[in-house]
């Protein structure tokens, strides 16, 4: 079953995607469009090649994204990539082994935090005899 691109929709698809709006789709296009001409030019199913050619420069698109576009095989990519990593993290997340012993790291901690406080408390001690001195020779 060979399900038949529509081209208009596509241009539309794109040129929302960009953020133009149509006003400014058929400013760029040339004098002799407006806004209806490009609603109905998104209408239509299949669009004239040379037609196609200048809608794809102004949209900086190659003429194929238009002409083989298909919204339902990019939901099918799309989802079909999704699943996949979805369970590869999954799988992977259960896989996983620790390279270290995470009990030892917090003791590791532990024991840096202990050797940081008795610094402080051994500088505090320090400053205390200074002022102690210091008030003391005056």
């Amino acid at each position: 079953m060979d399900k038949k691109i529509h081209q208009g929709r596509n241009i539309k698809r794109f040129r929302e995607m960009q953020g133009i709006k149509q006003e400014a789709l058929a400013y760029d296009l040339g004098d002799d469009w407006n806004q209806k001409k490009i609603s109905m030019l998104e209408q239509k199913e299949e669009i004239d090649l040379t037609l196609l050619q200048k809608v794809s420069e102004v949209l900086k698109l190659p003429v194929e994204a238009f002409q083989n576009f298909d919204e339902e095989q990019a939901i099918n990519i799309i989802s079909n990539t999704f699943h996949d990593f979805k369970d590869n993290a999954v799988a992977s997340a259960m896989n996983y082994q620790c390279d270290f012993n995470p009990i030892e790291k917090v003791v590791q901690l532990y024991d840096e935090k202990i050797a940081l406080y008795e610094r402080m408390l051994k500088e505090k001690d320090e400053m205390m005899a200074r002022l102690e001195a210091l008030i003391k020779s005056k």
